[in-house]
C-alpha cells in the first residue's frame, strides 16, 4: 500500500450544547493539525500516489476557510454539532471532491487535537454531500 500524507493546522472557535460534553458545551476554542493521508494499491504512471502540490493547496484554501472561525456563527454548521468526529468528516468530503476521477484509493482525515488525544475520518474519495 502506497501512501502521501499532508498537513495543515486550524484554531476555531465553537461550542457542544449537550450535557455529554460537560465543560466543552460552552463556546470554547481548540486547535488541531489536520493530517490528509492518501492510499492507494497502486502509483500512477508519474510513480505518484497524489500530487502532493496539488493536495497541499487544496488543503489549505480548506484550512484558511476555517481558521480562526466561530463554528456556531458559521452558516455552514448551522445546526450541527461541530464534534471533532464531525469536522474530520466535513474536511474528507470537501478535500475529496477535486480529486475525483484523479485519484483511486482511500482518503483519511485526521484531526489531533493535543499530544494524547486525536479522532479522524476515513473511507474512498468521493463527491461532497
Amino acid at each position: 500500500m502506497y501512501f502521501v500524507t499532508i498537513r495543515d493546522h486550524i484554531m476555531i472557535a465553537h461550542s457542544l450544547p449537550r450535557p455529554t460534553f460537560g465543560p466543552a458545551q460552552g463556546l470554547h476554542g481548540a486547535t488541531y493539525t489536520i493530517e490528509a493521508t492518501f492510499t492507494s494499491e497502486e502509483v500512477t504512471e508519474d510513480q505518484i500516489v497524489v500530487d502532493i502540490g496539488e493536495a497541499r493547496d487544496v488543503l489549505r484554501a480548506i484550512a484558511a476557510s476555517l481558521d480562526y472561525a466561530n463554528l456556531d456563527e458559521d452558516a455552514r454548521f448551522s445546526g450541527a454539532l461541530t464534534t471533532t468526529e464531525y469536522l474530520a468528516r466535513y474536511i474528507h468530503q470537501r478535500l475529496s471532491d477535486p480529486f475525483v476521477g484523479k485519484f483511486e484509493g482511500r482518503l483519511r482525515v485526521n484531526l489531533i487535537e493535543s499530544p494524547v488525544a486525536e479522532a479522524g475520518y476515513e473511507g474512498p474519495i468521493s463527491r461532497a454531500m
